[in-house]
């Protein structure tokens, strides 16, 4: 099955990016590339993508309920999750790039630089931030969480403000290479699995900064969104810190 999806994968991506370079030219694919892969990827058939339901346009809705593909901020998803998660079952799906090269396109002559690898590598706790931002649906049934890992190219114009013009640099597009990964968070079992197994507890936010491989604020944001699904418990304190321990789940979570 695995690699059955990433056939799949692929194929969307050069359905896609065939159809855009076609038209448009290295560089000036425009900001929905990756967007466009993934539509196509979870839902091959075109007749299920952009379907007006009440108010709004979803980006797809098929028999799996509604699936919204979120590639900035999900501050925009409040309102439609309002509308609709009383009465259909809602994907998010949310991308995250784990290895990634950077091209730089110079902005007078167009030329591209060879790829460069850069030396993050993303993780699944890179969606916590935003599932900060909607923490209140969270615990809703009819809401699904679906990350995708995926290694991608990223090109940038050389138009920052920094000597080499990298920094404040304009991002032109984003273009998947390969699926990596497909992670989907629903139960606080789910959530739960998140945890690193080799973390002892109880443990603090710079214990799972340290046990993640992750940045103090991404801990932190972890933390506060695994206690409020019931994935975690605080268990005490050392000075000003929380500790935590894993929740004792039943079957049904």
């Amino acid at each position: 099955m695995k690699r059955l999806n990433k056939l799949m994968f692929q194929k969307a991506c050069e359905e896609v990016i065939g159809q855009k370079l076609e038209s448009n030219g290295i560089g000036t694919l425009g900001e929905k590339t990756v967007h466009s892969v993934l539509k196509n990827y979870l839902a091959p058939d075109p007749s299920y993508h952009e379907i007006k339901v009440g108010r709004y346009v979803v980006d797809i809705y098929n028999d799996h309920g509604i699936i919204e593909i979120q590639t900035r901020s999900f501050e925009k998803l409040r309102k439609k999750l309002e509308s609709f998660l009383g009465s259909a079952s809602l994907t998010i799906v949310y991308p995250i790039p784990r290895t990634k090269w950077i091209r730089w396109i110079n902005p007078q002559n167009g030329e591209v630089s060879p790829p460069r690898k850069s030396p993050r590598t993303g993780k699944p706790y890179a969606i916590f931030p935003e599932l900060y931002k909607i923490k209140n649906y969270l615990n809703h049934p009819n809401l699904t969480i679906k990350m995708i890992l995926m290694d991608m190219e990223e090109y940038r114009l050389l138009d920052g403000w920094s000597k080499d013009r990298k920094k404040g640099s304009t991002r032109c597009d984003r273009i998947p290479t390969e699926l990596i990964d497909v992670i989907t968070i629903k139960t606080a079992r789910d959530y739960q699995s998140l945890i690193p197994d080799s973390i002892k507890e109880p443990f603090s936010s710079k214990d799972f900064k340290i046990a993640a491989g992750i940045s103090l604020s991404q801990s932190q944001a972890t933390l506060n969104i695994l206690s409020h699904v019931g994935a975690v418990t605080k268990s005490g304190k050392i000075g000003n810190a929380f500790l935590y321990t894993r929740t004792c789940l039943d079957q049904d979570n």
